[in-house]
């Protein structure tokens, strides 16, 4: 009993331990949800492209003396349009076109970093800090994930059919690129708003993990959206009370947690685990 109120009652004495498992709780539900749709329609890279291109935005958002969520924002998006764009008038391939822009739009964001005096801390906005998410930056992220979950809950439908069959979608008359478009300005605020607590180079694990355990799990959407939402919060949890127990860095704990529960999700998963596979090769017990 000591024991457990040790590692789990205790770390809820400090206000800051209180904040980060708040945060951990939205980043999880947002990410899981987004995670989902972002697998299933093959945009994966879409998240780590908008997760790098959003520096050079806060760099512009500082030396303007705006909100650094706002030049992230519309960095972000800017390059999700500007990536679409150029995959569809081109013969380049779309993955080959996120390649360039995300990295393109990195590296101009360090040179930028580098070159203006700022008390910003560039490892915190690589890497977040959600342990310092102050109260003020968890309202944002529950308007931001309310705001995100509300229209994702109200669109659902249109938002799979565009998903799973953008032509069908579009034969019925559903403006397939509006729906895209507006599920590229969801990612870009759900990244903005994570961007403070797990940095901006980890933002693309939670985009991407929770759906692709999910998928691996069932075949049904909508078990998919629980599952998806079940492993993200429960691996903030566990990824927060591991780095305030071992004194590491949060969102890599964060991460490192999904990253386990993925593989043993591969490993028991129908058709997909080498556990399977070995039961498979065992004879019935006569």
């Amino acid at each position: 009993m000591t024991l457990l109120w040790h590692i789990l009652v205790e770390p809820l004495s400090f206000a800051f331990m209180q904040r980060a498992l708040a945060a951990a709780i939205l980043i999880g539900a947002l990410s899981a949800v987004l995670s989902c749709y972002l697998i299933l329609k093959g945009w994966s890279l879409m998240g780590d492209a908008i997760s790098h291109a959003v520096l050079p935005g806060i760099v512009l958002a500082h030396l303007a003396g705006l909100p650094l969520a706002f030049g992230a924002f519309l960095a972000g998006l800017g390059s999700a349009l500007a990536t679409g764009y150029l995959a569809a008038n081109s013969r380049v391939k779309q993955d080959t076109v996120l390649g360039i822009v995300f990295s393109g739009m990195f590296a101009i964001g360090l040179v930028m970093f580098t070159k203006v005096e700022t008390d910003q801390h560039l490892n915190h906005i690589l890497f977040g800090n959600i342990l310092g998410v102050s109260a003020a930056k968890l309202v944002e992220l529950a308007v931001v994930a309310t705001l995100t979950l509300a229209i994702v809950i109200a669109k659902r439908r249109d938002i799979m059919l565009v998903v799973f069959d953008p032509a069908h979608a579009r034969a019925i008359g559903l403006p397939v690129r509006l729906i895209e478009n507006g599920l590229l300005v969801l990612l870009a605020l759900a990244i903005v708003a994570s961007m403070t607590a797990v940095g901006i180079l980890l933002v693309v694990a939670m985009l991407i993990t929770p759906g692709a355990t999910a998928y691996l799990l069932t075949h049904r959407f909508d078990r998919m959206l629980l599952y998806a939402t079940a492993v993200a919060v429960g691996s903030c949890i566990a990824g927060t009370y591991l780095s305030f127990h071992i004194d590491g860095a949060t969102a890599p704990c964060i991460v490192l947690v999904q990253a386990v529960v993925f593989l043993a999700a591969f490993l028991a998963a129908p058709g997909n685990g080498l556990l399977r596979r070995k039961l498979a090769d065992v004879p019935p017990t006569p």
